[in-house]
């Protein structure tokens, strides 16, 4: 009976450090990045300004949407494009969809790539169904999450993105590993709908991640992700841990406790044992001095202050493993409207971009809990 318990013992470390081993091989270096909803409307010399600045920082991603802009952004002047689909949802009819915002992202994605970007592309957002879109028009905010029709309709959407022919490189955005980092079916899907209702249609992004997992294949070198919700624990959903179709389940987080080390570590170790990898991919520091989750309006938050806050939280972020974007880096001044956690380049945030730029650099060299480098460049 001795001599078999000590063998159990001894097999049992032997395998305990075969996987730990194991672990060890599949951690890399973190990394981080940013956002910029509106990429797509920029002209050359901002976009040349905000990659220049990214490739300065080491941020290696930046998440883009595809909704329609009609005016300037964050100070930002835009050349204006349409909605991809402007009138009604067009169910895969070709001549229905307006590919301008696509094409647009064709030229930046090129440029991206000459800086070390790669895009992580968000194929609609929960805010255009409230602006309202083709979608919020007919489905309104609810019933497009429940309604089969419309998530035939959506579906389509995704298929006519994915198979969208790149007017330079001549092929599929699905087949453009080296220009696209991962798609997202929705930014925040179903949020303003409130927690009960992401849990009860949890299925509905699973469905979703399929569709394009579909269309991308299991050995696309590209990911696909959640596209976030509002907080750390409605955002790592257990239905979208055990989805087999999604590969990085994204945090969005802005209230302060959601971004400490110890609650994020919890998180981590879900999305190990399910086989998932996760990132936190919308987070930021308040301009004003206003609780961080709670950011429309105040007085300046002292600079060093602030400095400080993304610093320490982007820290935080490195200390439990995981890889993050911040919302969001500006190629102009920040004219500092409601909720305000833009940070410009231009220099009129100089002690906020030089802390965002710290913290880049201090990301690429933490460990993660998940190896992205696959997906780098």
């Amino acid at each position: 009976m001795f001599a078999s318990t000590a063998s159990k013992s001894v097999f049992g470390l032997c395998a305990f450090a075969l996987l730990l081993s194991a672990q060890v091989a599949q951690a890399g270096n973190s990394f981080a990045g940013s956002s910029l909803y509106y990429a797509a409307g920029l002209y050359e010399d901002d976009r040349t300004t905000l990659l220049k600045g990214m490739q300065s920082a080491g941020l290696k991603v930046l998440r883009v949407w595809l909704d329609g802009q009609s005016s300037s952004q964050k100070g930002t002047k835009l050349n204006p494009f349409n909605e991809l689909e402007p009138k009604t949802p067009c169910n895969g009819d070709a001549s229905c969809y307006d590919d301008t915002v696509l094409e647009r992202l064709d030229d930046f994605m090129v440029a991206a790539n000459s800086y070390g970007v790669k895009l992580l592309i968000t194929m609609h957002s929960f805010n255009a169904l409230g602006n309202p879109d083709a979608y919020g028009k007919k489905y309104g905010k609810g019933d497009f999450y429940s309604n089969n029709e419309a998530q035939t309709a959506f579906d389509a959407r995704l298929e006519h993105i994915l198979n969208h022919n790149h007017t330079s490189l001549s092929k599929p955005w699905k087949e453009l590993k080296d220009y696209v980092f991962a798609f997202e079916a929705e930014n925040e899907a179903m949020i303003g709908n409130g927690e009960s209702f992401v849990k009860a249609h949890q299925q509905w992004q699973c469905d979703r991640a399929g569709t394009i997992k579909g269309q991308l294949g299991n050995d696309s070198g590209i990911l696909v992700t959640t596209g976030g919700e509002s907080w750390l624990s409605e955002s790592v959903q257990p239905g979208f841990l055990s989805c087999d179709a999604l590969d990085v389940i994204s945090i969005h987080a802005y209230g302060t406790g959601d971004l400490a080390t110890s609650a994020l570590k919890p998180y981590v170790a879900q999305a190990q044992a399910a086989g998932k990898m996760l990132m936190v991919e919308e987070w930021g520091a308040c301009y004003f001095d206003t609780s961080n989750n709670d950011c429309p309006k105040g007085d300046a938050l002292d600079a060093d202050t602030r400095s400080g806050n993304i610093i320490n939280w982007a820290e935080q972020i490195d200390n439990a493993g995981l890889p993050w974007l911040y919302w969001q880096v500006l190629p102009n001044a920040d004219p500092h409207g409601d909720y305000d956690y833009e940070i410009a380049m231009d220099g009129s945030d100089a002690a906020a971009w030089s802390a965002l730029q710290q913290a880049a650099k201090s990301a690429a060299n933490a460990t993660a809990a998940f190896d992205f480098s696959a997906y780098l460049l």
